[in-house]
């Protein structure tokens, strides 16, 4: 599941065509703390994504690499301090050939200054990690890999148009533990159709025993202008009933938390190291529901900077024949009512959920402050939402229909 990330909400301004990052962050002072690179490479374009993505022939990786050699190189002017995440996504980045992968990733560390401690994470299908692959991430000084297993049953994979061996799985581990990457995180879907209660607590089992620090399991959506979509239109299958969906769903939060996993997000678990909570979280992700800034390299990447949200050109050939910072086609500079539900959405999601102090700010803003507070107690009334130790967030109840509530909030 690609990293970056693109929230717009209703009464969001109109997207408008703009030079460059640069002309839409005019105005705004931004302190970048993250990085997402997008490569849109792919073996194969899987029927549910929507990422801007497409089959690799391969003859465009080298000017791929080299014309994001040069974009690190024009967004190093915006860097004022040194970067705390870098997430590479896609597409399949480990899908680039591995002197072309180490060409990308160093020019990350050596055109951008990164923090000492950074989290570093690449994005990988488990076919394409091989010695090769693994030990390249792991001299470049990858920490982190995110691998989308998405299920280890052949049929449901199958469903999904995934074309990797659930075995292989277990065997990309095995090398990037050997390149000496520690930190792995496993990508599951439920809600495929087809999927049984007591499929999905096995596709869990199998995460679980591989000794992971870090789950994402999302509920499968059918997202427009995606193969699975048309598919579900020409009536190939039927969608998973919302019950058994829900089950699915019970089952991972009650299981994982039985393996030792601590639930900071909607769809996000992770492991507990030495008594500290946070430790194995995607701290990229933080960024993203913390409404922070980051900056985008690749096509299509999207980008943030106080409250300004733009997407490279979502065209490789665009891309490629631009020079220093990515064209970028879309700029949202949402209205004083679409920043305070965005802060409320992304806030939301994660289990910690908003401060106090900071909902209070949220609810002065714009012209929907009382109907947003009166959207908060009615939450709070039907036990969905609950102020405790001086925060608004979900209760159990409250996660297991989260998006219904935060779509009336924003």
């Amino acid at each position: 599941m690609g990293a970056s990330l693109n929230v717009l909400g209703p009464g969001a301004a109109a997207a408008v065509a703009m030079a460059s990052a640069a002309d839409a962050m005019r105005g705004v002072e931004p302190r970048f703390e993250g990085l997402y690179v997008h490569v849109p490479f792919c073996f194969h374009k899987c029927h549910y994504c929507d990422f801007y993505s497409f089959v690799d022939t391969e003859d465009r990786q080298e000017s791929f690499v080299a014309r994001l050699e040069e974009e690190l190189g024009a967004l190093a002017a915006w860097v004022r301090t040194p970067l705390e995440t870098v997430f590479v996504g896609g597409g399949t980045p480990t899908l680039l050939a591995p002197l072309l992968l180490g060409r990308a990733l160093r020019a990350v560390r050596e055109r951008l200054p990164l923090d000492s401690g950074a989290e570093w994470t690449v994005e990988a299908n488990p076919e394409t990690v091989d010695d090769a692959v693994a030990g390249t991430l792991g001299a470049a000084g990858v920490n982190r890999v995110s691998l989308g297993a998405q299920s280890f049953d052949p049929r449901h994979l199958k469903t999904l148009e995934r074309w990797h061996d659930p075995a292989s799985v277990a065997r990309a581990i095995a090398r990037l533990r050997a390149a000496g990457i520690a930190r792995i995180s496993i990508d599951l879907i439920f809600g495929i159709p087809g999927q049984t209660v007591d499929e999905w607590v096995s596709d869990l089992a199998r995460a679980i025993d591989l000794g992971t620090d870090h789950l994402s399991c999302y509920g499968l959506t059918y997202e427009p202008n995606t193969a699975m979509t048309v598919r579900l239109g020409r009536g190939e299958f039927e969608p998973c009933d919302e019950g058994v969906e829900a089950a699915m769903l019970e089952q991972a939060v009650a299981r994982l938390e039985r393996a030792g996993f601590d639930r900071y997000e909607v769809s996000n678990w992770a492991g507990v190291r030495d008594g500290d909570r946070t430790a194995e979280r995607c701290r990229h992700n933080m960024l993203y529901w913390r409404n922070r800034d980051w900056l985008a390299a690749g096509p299509s990447a999207s980008g943030h900077a106080r409250g300004v949200r733009w997407k490279n050109v979502p065209r490789l050939g665009d891309w490629l024949a631009s020079r220093g910072t990515s064209p970028v086609v879309d700029v949202e500079r949402g209205d004083a009512d679409t920043v305070a539900g965005e802060r409320l959405m992304m806030g939301l999601r994660l289990v910690d959920g908003v401060p106090e102090a900071e909902v209070e700010d949220i609810v002065a803003l714009g012209l929907r402050g009382p109907a947003r507070r009166a959207a908060i107690d009615r939450a709070i009334a039907a036990g969905m939402l609950a102020r405790s130790s001086g925060a608004l967030r979900f209760t159990a109840r409250g996660m297991m229909t989260a998006n219904a509530t935060l779509s009336e909030l924003v």
